[in-house]
Parts: structure tokens; C-alpha cells; sequence
């Protein structure tokens, strides 16, 4: 069975199709040899057990690597400190199999440990024994932890990090870890914040050095990828304009890169509109990829959705975001923005916030929208209306605005600016996303997402609609519209573009 795109687990060279990492691998290489500790802090499936694993492989001709996943460890393990020692001892010594240099000693006292018949009830006398193994092994030690979160909602495990925290602050006098990395999504440093000990007031973790490696997918690195697949494929693809499509729609988010190209390969190529694979590896193709990413459930779009609902300030932001067209400038400090960027919903450009893509962007927009559609007479106007939009199989925009400028006149000419101001957008899309559903896909450009002007983007059967909406402000300010819109047709490609001007003065 040849390669396959992958989005479960971590990727593996020989049986998936992956970028290239060796460049990542490097820089965090340099920060092991240098004898810090840190923490590999990203969203969910952002390829950090891939990283970690081809990372283990990098080092252990060099160091001795202690790789272990806090996910095997059951929520016993995590009640008592006897409990921790016995099932954290067991976990190294299912992990370490391989290394085959451990001391006798060592392993007699793991082993002990592990199976209860040495009695340790203190962390203390368990680091004892670490540190005499990092003192007798005859290469430095790396310790690696994979899904610290698993741990995180358990006292003991600031003590945990207390404890390597010590041996840190200590390792002139005493043998410890050279390195120790750990993974997860939450930001350690703040763990603390989940207990009211006062003692644990001090984070624990503070020796950690910062984290800042770029873990998205460069558009270089798809491009490799894809030339690879085409290596075993020979599609005919045109590898650049789709890496740059993929980078565009995903900003190098791994899912969602991995996603799409799995989509494009599996479900995409053999359907009716795209017979084979070099009908697939397309523009169209991969657009067809894109709203059937969109309409699907997968996990993590499932664990995105359930932030919104754990995290009501999250969803209250994002809805500012998108829907009101706020500009939100990053503070530092700011807890929102903080949990938002954890989890992977936005990104920090220029000291502005912003959604992290135009996948998340447009699920986002789906999601907000349905459900104020429920009770919008736009939305329900659309629907009953759709299919005179659609004329030999294309979309007819201008009607499209023709009947929303009709209707909205209708249902909300007595609103004043401020309504526009905050609602606009969402109406317009509410409006348009019924007549395009299962054929096209939207955005709004990004490049005017923080001003009053906003481009929305249309994709429909291989066609780009650009529509720009701004609120009159006189000849001179619509002549500058104008002229930004021409700015954006000439960057996409496009010969047409269409601009809604909402205007008040003509109320009275």
C-alpha cells in the first residue's frame, strides 16, 4: 500500500504524506543542546506528537530520550503522590524499552517502584532516583512529555513541576535532566490558576524558556508535499497555485492542510464533477474540497466547538470579530485573547487580532449565522428564492444584490447607521450563504476585515465574485472605494466586482 494523507495520530515519513519538518527539528534541537526546558504549547493536532516523535529519533544517538504520553496514565495514577510514583515509574519503563544502556540498579529500583514493592509515598524519593540515573548515564538526559494536559487539573502535578524545577535550579550540585520538553495545548505557566493553595501561588514552571518555533506549514513545505503525491501520481497539478491555495485557505494549519488534501484524494477524485485524480488536483477540485471540509464533523472542529461553549468570552469575542467588524488590539494580559490564541481561533499580527484562517473564519461565520437565520426574514427570503440565482449553472450576483438591496430596504430602511455599522456583513451573508449553499464557498478578505470597507469573497463553480460594502460617506469617499475595489480585482485576476454602498442621508 503506497502513502496515504494523514489526520489521525501522528505522521509517519514512510506510510504518509507530510511536509518537511527537518528545519523545525533543528531549531528545537538547538534549544535541547542548550539545556533549556520549555513547553511545546499549541492548538489541538497542530503536529506536535509528529514534531515529538521525529524529534526523539533526532537526539537519541546523542542523548539518552525519556519520551513519555501523560494519556496513558488513568486518572488513579493522579490521586495520591504513591499513586503518581508507581504509575509514572511503569511509564518509563514501558517507554524505555530501547534503551538499552540503563543501569542495573536503575532498572531494579523502577521496577520496584512500578510493581509497589518498594514503598515511595514522597515525589522526593522518586527524583532521588532520577537524578542518580542522569548521573550515571553515560549520555545526557532528555526527558520528553507528550499531552501535559492530561495532568493538569491534578494538584499533584505542580508538585511535579516543582520538583524539576528544583533539580533545575540545582543542577550545579545535582544530576538532573539536561532538557525537558512538554506538549500540550494549555499554557503550564498558568496552571496555577486553577488552584486557591497559597502556596502554589508561584507558578512552578516559570524556568521555562519561551517557545516562539513557527509550527504552521510553510507554503514551501505543502508545495514539497505535493511533489511528493505528484511523484507517485502524476496528476499534472499545478503545484504552486494549489500549495498557495492551501496556505491561503488553511494559514498552514497541519489538519487542516492534511484535510483537505485527504479530501481532495479520497472523496473528491471519483465523484461525478471530478472523474480522476488529475481532474481533482484543480482549483475546482480543491474548492470542492473546501465546502465539503466545511459542512463535515470532524475532531477538531469538535473540540473547537466545545471551547465556544466552555468558554462563553471566547465565543463573545470571536462574535465581535466577525459579525460586528471589530477591531480588537492585543494587550498583553488580556485573558480572552489569551485563550482565543491558545486554542487556535486567532492569531496576533501587527498587535491586532484576527481569526487564524479563513477555514475557522468561514465555519465561524456558518455557525454565528445559522443561528440568528432562524429568525431573519433575509435568510428565509433566500431560501424560498434561491434557485432564480442560478442561471446555466451560474451564479447570477447581480441579481443577488439587486433582491438583498430590495429587501433590506424593506425590512431594515428605518435603521440608522450604527445598526449597519455592527450588522451589515452578517446580513449581506445571511442572504447570500443559503443561495450558494453545497456549490460555493465565501470569505471575507482580511486585508479590510479591521476598517468599515469589507470584502467578501465568492467562489461558485470555479468563478470569483468580489463584493465590497461600505457605508456612503459622500462622492469622494465612494470614488475611494471605487478605486480600492479596482485595487482588489487587479489582485485577484478578476475583470468584475460589485459594491454595496448603504446609505443614510437619503432618510431624513
Amino acid at each position: 500500500m503506497g502513502k496515504v494523507f494523514n489526520v489521525s495520530a501522528d505522521c509517519k515519513p514512510k506510510q504518509h504524506y507530510m511536509v518537511n519538518i527537518d528545519e523545525r527539528l533543528a531549531q528545537i534541537k538547538d534549544m535541547v543542546e542548550c539545556g533549556l526546558y520549555f513547553t511545546i504549547n499549541r492548538a489541538r493536532q497542530y503536529g506536535k506528537t509528529t514534531t515529538l516523535h521525529a524529534l526523539e529519533g533526532l537526539l537519541k544517538s546523542e542523548y539518552m530520550v525519556i519520551s513519555l504520553d501523560f494519556q496513558m496514565l488513568s486518572a488513579e495514577t493522579f490521586k495520591t503522590e504513591r499513586d503518581f510514583i508507581e504509575g509514572f515509574s511503569a511509564e518509563i519503563l514501558d517507554r524505555t524499552a530501547d534503551i538499552t544502556d540503563i543501569p542495573e540498579e536503575i532498572l531494579t529500583e523502577l521496577e520496584g517502584i512500578a510493581d509497589g514493592s518498594r514503598h515511595y509515598d514522597k515525589l522526593s524519593a522518586l527524583f532521588r532516583c532520577l537524578s542518580k540515573w542522569c548521573r550515571l548515564s553515560p549520555k545526557k538526559a532528555v526527558l520528553i512529555i507528550d499531552e501535559v494536559d492530561s495532568a493538569s487539573n491534578y494538584p499533584i502535578f505542580l508538585d511535579f513541576l516543582a520538583q524539576l524545577r528544583g533539580y533545575y535550579i540545582a543542577r550545579d550540585q545535582k544530576s538532573t535532566f539536561h532538557s525537558v520538553i512538554l506538549a500540550g495545548v494549555y499554557d503550564i505557566k498558568n496552571l496555577k490558576n486553577k488552584f486557591v493553595d497559597e502556596h502554589r501561588m508561584n507558578s512552578p514552571w516559570n524556568i521555562a524558556a519561551d517557545f516562539d518555533i513557527d509550527m504552521s506549514l510553510s507554503e514551501a513545505g505543502i508545495a514539497g508535499m505535493l511533489e511528493d503525491y505528484e511523484r507517485d501520481h502524476h496528476t499534472g497539478m499545478r503545484i504552486e497555485e494549489l500549495a498557495g491555495l492551501l496556505h491561503a485557505y488553511t494559514g498552514g494549519y497541519p489538519f487542516l492542510v492534511s484535510r483537505i488534501c485527504k479530501l481532495i484524494d479520497e472523496k473528491i477524485a471519483g465523484s461525478i464533477e471530478f472523474p480522476d485524480r488529475k481532474a481533482a488536483w484543480t482549483k475546482g477540485g480543491f474548492l470542492a474540497a473546501v465546502r465539503l471540509l466545511l459542512t463535515e464533523e470532524n475532531t477538531l472542529f469538535e473540540s473547537l466547538d466545545n471551547k465556544l461553549i466552555d468558554y462563553p468570552e471566547l465565543k463573545q469575542l470571536l462574535e465581535e470579530l466577525l459579525l460586528d467588524g471589530r477591531s480588537v488590539e492585543y494587550v498583553p494580559g488580556d485573558m480572552g485573547v489569551r485563550v482565543a490564541s491558545m486554542f487556535g481561533f486567532v492569531t496576533i499580527e501587527n498587535q491586532t487580532v484576527r481569526v487564524a484562517n479563513r477555514i475557522f473564519e468561514t465555519r465561524l461565520y456558518n455557525g454565528f449565522l445559522a443561528e440568528r437565520s432562524r429568525h431573519n426574514k433575509l435568510a428565509q427570503n433566500a431560501v424560498m428564492e434561491k434557485n432564480q440565482f442560478i442561471v446555466s449553472g451560474q451564479l447570477d450576483m447581480e441579481l443577488v444584490i439587486r433582491k438583498f438591496v430590495e429587501y433590506y430596504s424593506d425590512i431594515f430602511g428605518t435603521h440608522n447607521e450604527r445598526f449597519l455599522e455592527d450588522h451589515g456583513r452578517s446580513l449581506f451573508l445571511l442572504y447570500l450563504k443559503p443561495i450558494i449553499n453545497g456549490k460555493g464557498n465565501y470569505y471575507v478578505e482580511s486585508r479590510t476585515r479591521t476598517n468599515r470597507r469589507t470584502d467578501v469573497v465568492v467562489d461558485y463553480c470555479g468563478r470569483q465574485y468580489i463584493i465590497e460594502l461600505k457605508i456612503w460617506r459622500g462622492n469622494e469617499y465612494n470614488k475611494s472605494g471605487e478605486n480600492q475595489l479596482a485595487d482588489y480585482l487587479e489582485s485577484y485576476h478578476a475583470k468584475q466586482g460589485y459594491l454595496i454602498s448603504f446609505n443614510f442621508q437619503a432618510q431624513g
